[in-house]
């Protein structure tokens, strides 16, 4: 029997194996490529340690001189209601 067509084996047996056979290989095969391309990004990866960000200097406290800021502030309106008329008749001809 020719490996090609093992996969269109007649019996059921030969088919469910040969199925399995080939989701566990298609599994392998994926899961040392994602593994690969771990370690191939790690590897180049820069050892370089972080530099913490530099931070501003803060001032100390606002010009005394300064006015206080007041801020106005709208409140919500509600919406209004919807009043419907009566309901009317409709006659079709």
């Amino acid at each position: 029997m020719r490996y090609s067509t093992i996969f269109l084996a007649n019996s059921g047996v030969t088919g469910a194996l040969s199925i399995l056979f080939l989701f566990f290989f298609c599994f392998l095969c994926v899961h040392i490529a994602k593994y690969a391309k771990l370690g191939w990004q790690s590897q180049n990866k820069k050892t370089t340690p972080k530099k913490p960000p530099e931070t501003p200097p803060k001032q100390e406290k606002p010009a005394e001189n300064s006015e206080p800021i007041y801020y106005i502030v709208e409140r919500k309106k509600a919406r209004a209601k919807h009043r419907y008329s009566e309901p009317r008749e409709i006659r079709f001809k």
